[in-house]
């Protein structure tokens, strides 16, 4: 007779930790919550957090990464059956983010997140990395959905993109009453209008 796994395994207290994590930081600030703190929270020991973390930034970074792995699977995924910018922009807008992720559910942490890492600078190589990966499928994306009428530098324009919509997170970071949770796809919408011709947004997070 088989037996009945009864411990966690190390994704799914991984898992427990960037929840527990993403609700402390909200509710106590990255700056303020504890190992102790985010521990509690998940209903584990310091022990169990530090068998997967060093620290707390180490904790931080993993979420980004995690957060950034799980964005990218989820637009290829739409990209398979999605051709078009307004149909992938549809598919978007409609679906579930963040169902395991939630930096995808909260994108304000997420920027609080990244201002939190960029502050040290030898953290900020692998920012960038994270950065690089996103600019990369957002040019797949935009190049994938306007094949009938092809940009012309589409490294660059996944690059606006991706500045614009990151812009749009901190303005709404900073006043929300009038930045609407969905400035991105206005805005994108209104330079489709302006160009006379569909954008595709790229979005990596929808974030999350």
């Amino acid at each position: 007779m088989s037996r009945v796994r009864t411990r966690p395994t190390r994704d799914e207290t991984r898992e427990k930790l960037f929840e527990s994590a993403a609700e402390v930081f909200e509710e106590h600030g990255i700056g303020a919550a504890t190992i102790e703190m985010i521990a509690a929270a998940a209903g584990l020991t310091r022990g169990a957090f530090y068998s997967n973390f060093d620290t707390k930034d180490e904790l931080i970074v993993a979420m980004l990464e995690d957060h950034v792995e799980r964005s990218l699977q989820h637009h290829r995924e739409l990209l398979v059956t999605h051709k078009t910018p307004a149909d992938f922009v549809a598919a978007l807008r409609a679906s579930e983010r963040g169902k395991h992720d939630p930096l995808g559910r909260a994108p304000l942490l997420h920027i609080e997140i990244i201002l939190y890492v960029a502050r040290a600078e030898k953290r900020r190589p692998e920012l960038a990395k994270r950065l690089r990966a996103r600019r990369k499928l957002a040019a797949d994306i935009v190049v994938a959905t306007t094949r009938a009428t092809p940009v012309g530098d589409p490294a660059w324009a996944a690059a606006m993109l991706l500045a614009l919509e990151d812009g749009f997170r901190l303005h709404r970071l900073i006043d929300p009453e009038s930045t609407p949770a969905d400035s991105f796809f206005r805005a994108v919408g209104e330079l489709q209008k302006l160009l006379g011709r569909p954008l595709a947004p790229g979005r990596v997070q929808t974030s999350s």
